[in-house]
């Protein structure tokens, strides 16, 4: 819409400087000329410095949306304040009317400040004694408001809302500036987009939705009134509260200025004014314990989300900041779970049926090849409520301490800051593939006695779980059957300080103070009861892990995400350390074994699952033999269980999928699940990756290298492997002495 300026307009900056209009009733005082001559200079100055940032801020605060895979499914969102940025052509002109009707009916006359306006506040404010008229235009509001909205400190908050003289003739001086800049269409978008309405409703977008269950564009005149009535106080005139004679009152005189205005006729003036305020309120989901019921299991999928958020530089110089951007960036975020094998971990852990156990068992499963998680499920209920849940089971815990179920948002499953559980014999895999890159065959084979005393780590003796196991063992047998003797000499020859560090290439963290002091450089080399899985882990990281495996070696960063899209549609994206500007949502991988060897020890973890080995002898049998007949098509994995069955793991994987289970007691780890429970971590993950891959092609894991498999020449007593070696592949030796 057009407007013509005053001709007193190009006169007010003169005034202003003069420090004239600086007389003016403000937050209800009456300042003498004299006392506030120079203010306009002052003001002047300080105002030319912050005019370009106001100009630069054209969007204000806005609500962060995460979405289903489909990206029509909305979630939940994230704010401080709920917003979302509109177009004015998306906007009922009523809305528009309504609110140049009830804040600054000359707006469309003025440049920024309203002489008229001015003058006509400060005589009523005289006559009254105090403030029954505003001299603040629609400009200036929408001026004061972005300061506010583009404030870093306290300090600048206050500065930007503050009652003082100064602070008006700022925001005129800056508001003729702005209009200079910006045509009445667009101050009037970005007002409407930055108005508070009450009920945490920023912005003319989160007011329809919160007040009438509707956009902006289908705001009747009756509706569109009042909410235009709010903007002068929102509190006093809230139409939700349980008596609506102010609310109604407002919203009529809104009607009458609009009628005066010409935008309504005066029958139609009339006839909305006889009409009740009728409302449709909608309370709008924020963070992780708001998702809807039908997705309420996706909460630790939720919660993952904003642990990884807050761990992304692109997103900020600290935590502090990177969740301020998620809460007010505007983003569009579409979540990496796959609704079809979440269900199947859902269910194969009994999410919503098992919930009052204290053992947790929960399942992560994780796609090779892009680190994208697929599913994230435990038998608890995702929820802030813990008023319901008995005492911790952890005797040492304080009595008012409660237990983690059946209600918790604790991230049991990884993500965030607990340590995990010991991850028991599934940790073999990490000597074993560091053996395997290391140019060590598949056919290192070892005697492996029932106990074994290590002269390499000063004597320590460990043992078997079972006599059955004590024979010759290779890797396919060793791994299959879990022989702990095996691995402590396998472990030996390749070091162990080396299986350390590949599990922290494959993304494991030592999260408690006994790991980060075993795994540092000085004293990982001694680790040998590393290869037990003493250490603790989450499923999150040896899901991913073990997917580094089935994708041939290349690592993967675990990632919650298919994509993440700025306010402006573009892809968010980070600029790495060489200048590569990259999209944050993009996989992030890395090779960290080769090919051949992540095949390698594809090929024996095809023992403990019952699957046949494309190049080796299992031995005879395995610790999950039902996993592949259950699953159906080629599988790998591996077992594991800690002392006393205090937790118990499985981890399996196809070409396709890999999955993380354990079941222990998160609030004490002492609190053994017991040998009858171990093997629900070997049914979840197995019913999981059936489940999630029915319907799908079978696909066949790539066989390991003629190379990598190794010859085997006679057994020469004595001989021991060395980098050195010329047969470096035909690690055969005898027992050690003392060994039985």
């Amino acid at each position: 819409m057009s407007y013509r300026p005053l001709a007193s307009a190009g006169r007010l900056v003169p005034l202003l400087r003069a420090g004239l209009i600086a007389g003016i009733v403000i937050a209800g005082a009456l300042y003498p000329l004299a006392a506030v001559t120079g203010l306009g200079a002052k003001a002047t100055a300080h105002a030319g410095e912050q005019k370009a940032d106001i100009l630069r801020t054209a969007l204000p605060a806005e609500t962060s949306y995460v979405y289903a895979p489909d990206g029509r499914t909305v979630l939940t969102m994230f704010y401080e304040e709920y917003r979302r940025y509109t177009k004015l052509s998306d906007m009922s002109p009523n809305i528009q009317q309504a609110i140049v009707a009830a804040e600054d009916s000359r707006f469309y006359q003025h440049r920024g400040v309203d002489p008229k306006g001015a003058a006509r506040a400060f005589v009523a404010n005289s006559q009254s004694g105090g403030v029954s008229q505003g001299a603040s235009t629609l400009t200036m509001q929408f001026v004061r408001m972005t300061l506010r909205d583009s404030a870093k400190t306290p300090k600048e908050v206050q500065e930007a809302t503050q009652q003082t003289s100064l602070r008006k003739v700022k925001e005129m001086r800056m508001a003729l500036d702005v209009e200079k800049e910006l045509t009445k269409e667009q101050i009037l978008e970005r007002y409407l987009n930055s108005a508070y309405f009450g009920h945490r409703a920023y912005g003319i977008y989160a007011a329809a939705q919160i007040f009438f269950s509707k956009t902006p564009a289908t705001l009747s005149p009756v509706e569109a009134a009042t909410l235009a009535g709010l903007v002068k106080s929102p509190s006093e005139y809230d139409p939700a509260s349980s008596d609506q004679k102010d609310a109604t009152g407002r919203r009529n005189y809104v009607l009458d200025r609009m009628a005066q205005l010409g935008y309504l006729s005066p029958d139609a003036a009339t006839a909305a004014k006889a009409e009740p305020i009728r409302l449709k309120l909608t309370d709008p989901p924020n963070d992780c314990a708001s998702l809807p019921a039908t997705y309420q299991t996706w909460g630790f999928a939720c919660d993952y989300l904003k642990n990884w958020w807050s761990a992304q530089p692109a997103f900020g110089e600290n935590r502090l900041e990177r969740m301020d951007k998620l809460r007010r960036g505007g983003y569009r975020i579409v979540l990496s779970i796959d609704p079809k094998i979440q269900a199947a971990a859902e269910k194969n852990v009994g999410a919503k049926e098992n919930t009052g156990s204290p053992f947790a068992n929960g399942i992560v499963v994780a796609e090779p090849g892009t680190g994208r998680i697929k599913a994230m499920a435990v038998n608890r209920n995702y929820s802030l409520d813990v008023s319901e849940n008995g005492p911790s089971s952890n005797p040492e815990a304080s009595p008012k301490v409660k237990a983690n179920y059946p209600n918790t948002v604790a991230p049991l499953l990884g993500g965030g800051d607990l340590p995990g559980y010991q991850a028991g014999s599934t940790f073999k895999m990490f000597p074993m593939l560091a053996a395997l890159n290391a140019g060590m065959p598949l056919s290192t084979a070892y005697d492996s006695p029932y106990r074994y005393r290590s002269e390499v780590y000063d004597g320590w003796a460990p043992s078997n779980a079972s006599g059955a196991m004590t024979g010759r063992q290779t890797m396919w047998s060793g791994f299959g059957k879990s022989v702990n003797t095996y691995f402590v000499q396998l472990e030996e020859k390749v070091g162990a300080d080396a299986a350390v560090r590949l599990a922290e290439q494959l993304g494991l963290r030592w999260r408690t103070d006994v790991d980060r002091e075993q795994a540092s450089p000085a004293k990982a080399r001694k680790w040998g009861a590393f290869t037990l899985g003493v250490s603790d882990a989450t499923p999150l990281e040896m899901a991913n892990a073990y997917a580094a495996i089935a994708a041939d070696g290349r690592y993967c960063e675990a990632m919650p995400v298919q994509s993440i899209s700025k306010r402006d549609g573009t892809p968010a994206t980070y600029t790495t350390a060489g200048g590569i500007e990259r999209e944050v949502a993009k996989p992030r991988c890395r090779q960290v074994v080769s090919a051949d060897a992540a095949r390698a020890a594809t090929d024996a973890a095809r023992c403990p699952t019952g699957d046949t080995p494309a190049k080796g002898s299992c031995g005879g049998w395995s610790t999950a033999d039902s996993v592949r007949g259950t699953v159906g098509r080629p599988v790998a994995g591996k077992t594991g269980t800690t002392d006393s069955t205090r937790s118990a793991w499985f981890v399996g994987y196809t070409p396709e999928l890999a999955a993380a289970s354990f079941i222990a007691d998160p609030d004490n780890p002492f609190n053994a699940v017991g040998d009858g429970q171990s093997q629900i971590p070997i049914a979840a993950v197995a019913n999981t990756l059936r489940d999630g891959l029915k319907g799908q092609p079978t696909r066949q894991f790539t066989p390991p290298s003629d190379a990598i498999v190794g010859p085997r020449p006679p057994r020469r007593p004595g001989f021991r492997w060395s980098p050195e070696s010329r047969w470096p592949w035909c690690c055969w030796s005898p027992s050690s002495p003392g060994s039985r």
